[in-house]
């Protein structure tokens, strides 16, 4: 018999919050934050789209979505060595949801639809804003990254203390309803649950995310079959600073942020600036314009003793999508070939056959084996040529069962064989 799939978030390298997710490769990051502070702005860098962006709070209500092509090295190799006609990477979906302020998860500036939207995705990049401008208003009349911290972890809490108690409810009426009981009769609940539901509400009530907590496998399982809560989700914080603070890597609110964020359970923040980043994509047109503005803001950071490489001014849009991606637990399968180089989305821990059910359904269904070499062997060992001759010469391109796990990076060829309608 094969050994049992490893449940998401099993292995010691994913995220602590990926206990809770959905065990899915078709998974969505949400943009979230108050009015003004820069989501739809980095929505629109991110995704090369246009939606509403104007400085006025709630110009996004319904939630917009796109695909952002993950930055990876590997699959430009491949594309690079093939140069088919076809190139397909993998993507990351994000969501562009409104602008929360206090008092949302009583309804508070259109917030329980709001709500329900950060309720849909399976992660979030909490988008902070640590810039000062007297042009774009904020919500509250002035500038404090830690209390808009504050703000929305307290909503994000009180809307998942309004489920949990809608849960027990449905749960007690439930069991009621099973052992007719009459209404004034005490219920007990099923002690796994009561216990389940003591330690979620214990953290809540003290403005805690429930990922943070510390739960065995049994009411891992609970909160994720029976309570829906908005704070298991991961969370990335996105601070916003001004291009200037940017360059030279300094602004009064990053340590107290990070302060709060790791007396909160800690979590991983990422400074960048929508200010640098919009100048830097307006002159993707100009390479030459564009090297200088980077040759420039280097520069400025040198001056004040920030030199090596990792102070060289970048984009910083590759590191938050590939977060993203890495933080819901999602790793990539390439195939290659003359016609098309692909990069697929699973989720970690896949087994292969799953992972072929991405392609298409009938490759699971029929699944032989898969032919597999990792990227690492096929670059050191290819020889230049677009081929896995040399691979098997080594012994490095094998073929593996229905048991194998995949990892991230396999460039795989998968066999099948499906000789008539599936059975009912």
């Amino acid at each position: 018999m094969p050994p049992k799939k490893k449940a998401a978030g099993a292995d010691s390298d994913a995220p602590l919050s990926a206990r809770f997710g959905r065990v899915k490769n078709t998974l969505k990051m949400g943009l979230v934050g108050l009015p003004n502070v820069g989501k739809s702005s980095l929505f629109n860098l991110l995704t090369q789209q246009s939606v509403a962006a104007e400085n006025y709070p709630f110009c996004t209500i319904d939630p917009s979505e796109a695909k952002c092509p993950v930055p990876d090295q590997r699959f430009q190799y491949l594309v690079d060595l093939w140069k088919p006609p076809s190139v397909v990477p993998a993507v990351l979906s994000v969501w562009d949801i409104a602008g929360i302020i206090k008092g949302a998860s009583e309804g508070a500036g259109l917030g329980n639809a709001f709500l329900s939207h950060i309720a849909s995705v399976d992660g979030i990049f909490h988008v902070l804003r640590a810039f000062e401008d007297d042009a774009i208003v904020h919500v509250d009349d002035s500038v404090d990254p830690i209390r808009d911290l504050e703000t929305i972890q307290s909503e994000l809490c009180l809307k998942d203390l309004q489920t949990l108690q809608a849960t027990l409810d449905a749960k007690t009426a439930s069991v009621r309803k099973e052992k007719g009981l009459g209404r004034s009769a005490e219920v007990i609940l099923p002690e796994h649950f009561q216990n389940t539901f003591n330690k979620v509400k214990a953290l809540l009530d003290s403005n805690t995310a429930v990922s943070n907590g510390d739960f065995t496998n049994i009411e891992i399982e609970i909160v994720k079959d029976e309570f829906t809560l908005i704070t298991t989700k991961p969370i990335i914080y996105v601070v916003n600073l001004s291009k200037r603070d940017f360059v030279r890597k300094r602004n009064k609110w990053l340590g107290k942020i990070g302060d709060w964020v790791k007396a909160h359970g800690g979590g991983l923040c990422i400074p960048f600036s929508i200010e640098f980043e919009e100048e830097l994509f307006g002159l993707k047109d100009y390479p030459d314009q564009q090297k200088a503005f980077l040759d420039e803001c280097t520069a400025d950071a040198a001056a004040v003793g920030l030199t090596g490489p990792q102070f060289k001014a970048k984009s910083i849009l590759p590191r938050i999508i590939k977060t993203g991606y890495k933080q819901l637990n999602l790793i990539n399968f390439l195939t290659a070939g003359e016609k098309e180089v692909k990069a697929w989305t699973v989720f970690k821990g896949a087994l292969a056959p799953q992972a072929a059910g991405v392609i298409h359904t009938d490759f699971e269904r029929g699944f032989i084996k898969a032919e597999i070499a990792s990227f690492d062997d096929f670059k050191a060992l290819h020889g230049g040529v677009a081929s896995m001759a040399k691979l098997k010469e080594a012994g490095k391109y094998r073929q593996e069962g229905k048991t194998y796990v995949m990892q991230d990076g396999d460039i795989v060829l998968f066999q099948f064989n499906v000789t008539g309608a599936k059975k009912k």
